[in-house]
């Protein structure tokens, strides 16, 4: 009797890794956040900023974008930490790196960039991946 109890305590924690391995092998891939900033060329223009905004509103459609956010920078308090000096963000959330290379890649996205690259002076990007 001693000697399978000793067995057991031994073994149990093995058995406990292997019961979890199917689960961790399953386990879904973490979402990857993609937030885009733009500044335009002509900061003043407001028909500028009307474009950029319609040019980016035409890649919500993508088939991997799971979340889909535009704004602009917010009348929040001054603060030495906050860069307010973009026209524009996009705020995207994919299902994994692959549905963010297929947006990448994707004809729509190409053409937003041969349609209105001409409006910005310069883009950042941020890609992160949950935790």
């Amino acid at each position: 009797m001693t000697t399978s109890r000793r067995k057991f305590l031994l073994t149990a924690p093995a058995l406990a890794v292997a019961a979890s391995v199917p689960a961790l092998a399953s386990a879904p891939e973490k979402q990857l956040i993609h937030h885009v900033y733009f500044w335009l060329n002509n900061p003043s223009s407001k028909d500028d900023l009307n474009k950029l905004i319609e040019g980016i509103s035409t890649l919500q459609p993508i088939p991997t974008v799971r979340q889909f956010r535009l704004g602009v920078p917010a009348a929040t308090t001054k603060r030495d930490v906050i860069d307010d000096s973009y026209a524009v963000s996009l705020f995207t959330v994919f299902d994994d790196i692959k549905g963010h290379d297929v947006y990448q890649e994707h004809p729509i996205h190409l053409k937003f960039i041969e349609k209105y690259g001409y409006l910005w002076k310069k883009v950042v990007v941020y890609d992160s991946m949950d935790i």
